[in-house]
């Protein structure tokens, strides 16, 4: 098969609704109302996608939404019907795609058409049970604020992130918008959290350094310089992405160009010095942003040494006691507004990918009879 020159997933799937799949429905098969996207999993949904891409889980695909009678009454039909009549390659790309790879989580890859039934990859179901695959709740599902902190990001992303080609059922984009993002008490809670982390770390980078442990404060500017950036998304109201396009993600936020060459200072520097710099200015933009939007009383960026010791830091910890007075949300304030959300105490990708898992783990962590009392770096300093 002939590689053609590289589209854009979402470039070539809104081509393959409407230039295939649709004329093929209204036409020829007596359809019944339904929806189209390119949402869910892969760099296509996310607009990250390159020519690497394409060598699995990409190509000529989408999801079709029926309403639950038709769904019941069709699904099996109209995707024998597709398998029928859709044509064997689109705009150069193979519509034909290998079985799934068992033995790579269930991988699928374009393959060669030469005739018979395409092997298609249009995913055919209802919204219900589509949010319900990605978040473990449906659309029309009560969120208490647990609910939400045990929400993982990358699965509200998924269903969020992508692009709706048509939708006749009416259902698709309400329930994308219900999970936009998250209610402002929530969001609180969770700008609280980050700052708290960033409070837990802000000295042992140059304490590290100080020591001579060279790989330790380069790993805790590592981890400072990925809190940073998750706090950036939340005060663009944004949901990150996943490790692989976190950095690519945060480059494309508006105003951030300042932010990004600060971080690039902190992770890139040889000395704990260099890197105090990059971290003192990517703190003081990540304060002026929160001033900027004013969520709680202007709090003063002065960054000063951590206890008498020759290491800058902000004191983060204000900014997350200011904004943890702003909530006031009851069932909020009860929560450990320390801790935050299930991927701001863990990143494991088996709980940031299973919604079910999360909510589990989340809710046993979050609720206010498992709540821990975190420490200060005042608390933890005395080494």
């Amino acid at each position: 098969m002939n590689t053609p020159a590289f589209v854009p997933g979402r470039t070539l799937n809104r081509a393959f609704y409407w230039q295939i799949v649709r004329p093929l429905l209204d036409r020829d098969y007596p359809a019944p109302a339904h929806s189209a996207a390119l949402m869910g999993y892969g760099s296509d949904v996310l607009g990250l996608d390159t020519a690497m891409s394409t060598d699995h889980n990409w190509g000529p695909r989408l999801q079709l939404f029926l309403d639950d009678a038709d769904h019941a009454r069709c699904a099996d039909e109209l995707h024998r019907w597709l398998a029928r009549t859709l044509p064997g390659v689109f705009m150069g790309y193979s519509v034909h795609f290998d079985p799934p790879n068992q033995a790579d989580r269930g991988t699928r890859r374009m393959s060669a058409y030469d005739a018979g039934p395409v092997n298609h990859l249009i995913e055919i179901t209802t919204v219900d049970s589509f949010f319900r695959r990605y978040l473990n709740r449906g659309p029309a599902d009560d969120l208490d604020p647990a609910a939400w902190l045990a929400l993982p990001q990358q699965r509200l992303l998924e269903v969020t992130a992508g692009e709706v080609f048509h939708d006749g059922l009416g259902k698709l984009e309400p329930a994308r918008a219900r999970f936009a993002y998250y209610p402002r008490p929530v969001w609180l809670c969770k700008l609280a959290a980050q700052w708290q982390r960033i409070a837990e770390q802000e000295p042992f980078m140059g304490r590290t350094g100080d020591l001579s442990d060279e790989l330790g404060s380069r790993i805790i500017a590592g981890h400072l310089a990925r809190d940073l950036i998750h706090l950036a998304f939340l005060y663009a109201r944004r949901y990150p992405p996943y490790s692989k396009w976190l950095g690519t993600a945060f480059s494309r936020l508006p105003d951030v160009a300042a932010l990004h060459s600060h971080l690039f200072t902190l992770t890139g520097a040889s000395t704990w010095q260099e890197r105090e710099v990059g971290l003192v200015g990517a703190l003081r933009e990540l304060a002026a942003t929160h001033n900027a939007l004013g969520i709680t009383p202007y709090l003063a960026p002065t960054i000063q040494p951590f206890f008498g010791r020759p290491f800058q830091v902000l004191f983060a910890e204000r900014f997350a006691t200011a904004i943890a007075a702003e909530i006031d949300d009851p069932p909020v304030r009860r929560l450990a507004t320390t801790l935050g959300a299930v991927d701001q105490f863990t990143d494991c990708v088996a709980i940031a990918g299973d919604a079910r898992l999360a909510s589990i783990i989340g809710r046993a962590v979050i609720t206010p009879s498992s709540a821990r009392t975190t420490q200060t770096p005042a608390q933890l300093s005395g080494g």
